[in-house]
């Protein structure tokens, strides 16, 4: 391996956005997530809505704008 290639490695702290902290090993010195195996339904077992940046949201409107079309189609047929 050539030498002064490679990063430096550090202990980076890790922080979930439910609270949880650990250190794992990286070239990051401080990392941030959203869903951590403390919070992630399939550890957990538990079903929770986890809505990132407003996903939900925006699939629900976008569906109930489709719908409303349909409704209207419905009515003009009639």
């Amino acid at each position: 391996m050539k030498k002064e290639i490679h990063p430096e490695y550090h202990q980076a702290k890790v922080t979930c956005s439910c609270g949880n902290s650990f250190t794992v090993g990286s070239t990051k010195k401080e990392i941030k997530l959203e869903v951590c195996s403390a919070c992630h339904p399939f550890f957990t077992g538990k079903q929770k809505l986890l809505d990132t940046a407003g996903r939900v949201e925006k699939f629900k409107k976008k569906y109930n704008i489709k719908e409303s079309i349909r409704e209207a189609l419905q009515k003009k047929d009639k």
